[in-house]
């Protein structure tokens, strides 16, 4: 069983060229639970953040809600983000997830939200909200 925590607010999926400069309005006063990843790769940039920190004329994909293991986990620990994936996948629903040094995170269609976090309860997880 696992403890996840619904962050507030919606996040975006971003997709910036490769070399593109990320803006500093994206770190500039982060709230307590905000999360920010980026991903560099020869064919481009992918970008998670709080809609509000999206860059503007990007590829972003809206709508967005993110949950998240409520860690620190240890970092050998096996099988933790499938136990997320597996009863989101069970449920259709579509899932963006990531993983930061201390915990794995997954992001849910906000209209699929109560479908999501009544997947992972029947899983036997606990959901935060």
């Amino acid at each position: 069983m696992l403890d996840v925590a619904l962050l507030p607010g919606e996040y975006a999926v971003c997709r910036l060229p490769a070399g593109s400069t990320l803006p500093p309005q994206l770190w500039d006063g982060l709230a307590d639970g905000d999360v920010v990843t980026v991903t560099w790769t020869a064919e481009g940039i992918s970008l998670i953040c709080p809609v509000d920190r999206a860059p503007v004329q990007v590829v972003v994909e809206t709508d967005w809600r993110c949950l998240q293991i409520v860690g620190p986990e240890e970092l050998p620990l096996t099988g933790t983000l499938a136990a997320l994936v597996g009863p989101l996948a069970q449920a259709r629903v579509n899932v963006v997830a990531f993983s930061t040094y201390d915990t794995d995170h997954v992001l849910v269609p906000t209209v699929r939200l109560a479908e999501a976090t009544s997947a992972l309860e029947r899983a036997g997880h606990r959901v935060h909200k």
